[in-house]
């Protein structure tokens, strides 16, 4: 059964709530007191409640009438929040955007971006993710999300995906200052690190194959969800692995984890990039991808 609670009527319980009084009210709508009490006494008789009580001469609202006026302002939030995002819709830019981060960055850069943008378009609502390897592909590609920042430059290009190099990554191959690779002098060779077990961040992508970066042996390694966990995990002496590097200049100036040299790891720098569905003409997509482009990445 579909009750008939008007946001006129909500308005008019919120704004007696606020101003204590009909009358209060009446003059702040621009009514007469009247017209609030027949509305209120309409809404009651709609619904079969009491939502005002007398204590003297004043009119209280019953448990009733509370859970009504709490859960009318939100409907009233909500309405205005459709009105704005129609509006926004109608001039081009979309009322939800949904922005990927891959793993190799960390989020410090996005947090300025998205304050500037909500002092021009405050009702948007944007989503954050943090994807791994394939799955930042897979976000663009199955419209999980608009835009992925710093997708590696092996993934590219994809079939209906545009891209632009947004900076380099530089990895470094790390152990924490206890493994045993320590002791080994000078280059280490393949043989010597495929002995030991490598810490991998899991591939976020859910309807593909997992892919890896950098594992160089055929033991079990230890999976991790993210590049912090796998900082976390290499400083433990959980295992051996590589790392972009300006995610670990703390802990190297720290001494929490050490840079080794690898023979023929070919562990040098990836390009990375911005990426986004071809044909996608959305003024939010383009706001950031303007603001992104003259960043320095790795950030």
């Amino acid at each position: 059964m579909k009750y008939p609670i008007s946001l006129d009527a909500l308005e008019v319980l919120d704004m007696i709530a606020r101003k204590g009084s009909f009358a209060a009210a009446a003059e702040d709508l621009h009514r007469v007191p009247s017209a609030l009490s027949y509305a209120m006494q309409k809404l009651e008789q709609d619904l079969d409640v009491l939502i005002f009580r007398k204590e003297g001469r004043r009119s209280v609202l019953t448990d009733a009438g509370k859970l009504l006026l709490e859960q009318g302002r939100e409907l009233l939030q909500a309405s205005e929040r459709l009105a704005i995002a129609t509006k926004t819709t109608h001039n081009g830019w979309e009322p939800v955007f949904n922005i990927a981060i891959d793993s190799l960055l960390n989020f410090e850069f996005i947090y300025p971006l998205i304050e500037k943008f909500y002092a021009l378009h405050p009702s948007v609502e944007i989503n954050l993710y943090e994807e791994v390897l394939g799955g930042s592909l897979e976000a663009i590609s199955s419209r999980r999300t608009d835009l992925v920042i710093g997708v590696g430059d092996d993934l590219m290009p994809a079939q209906g995906i545009k891209s632009q190099c947004i900076g380099e990554i530089e990895w470094l191959f790390v152990v924490s200052p206890q493994h045993p690779l320590t002791a080994v002098q000078g280059t280490l060779t393949l043989a010597d690190i495929e002995q030991h077990r490598f810490v991998v961040v899991r591939d976020s992508a859910r309807n593909q194959t997992s892919l890896s970066r950098r594992v160089f042996n055929q033991r079990a390694v230890l999976s991790v969800p993210t590049v912090a966990e796998k900082i976390t995990a290499l400083k433990h002496g959980l295992g051996i692995g590589f790392l972009p590097a300006h995610r670990i200049q703390q802990e190297i100036a720290q001494g929490q984890l050490l840079a080794l040299d690898v023979e023929n790891a070919n562990a040098s720098k990836d390009k990375i990039n911005l990426a986004w569905k071809l044909g996608n003409k959305g003024k939010v997509l383009h706001w950031f991808i303007e603001e992104l482009m003259p960043l320095t990445f790795p950030c």
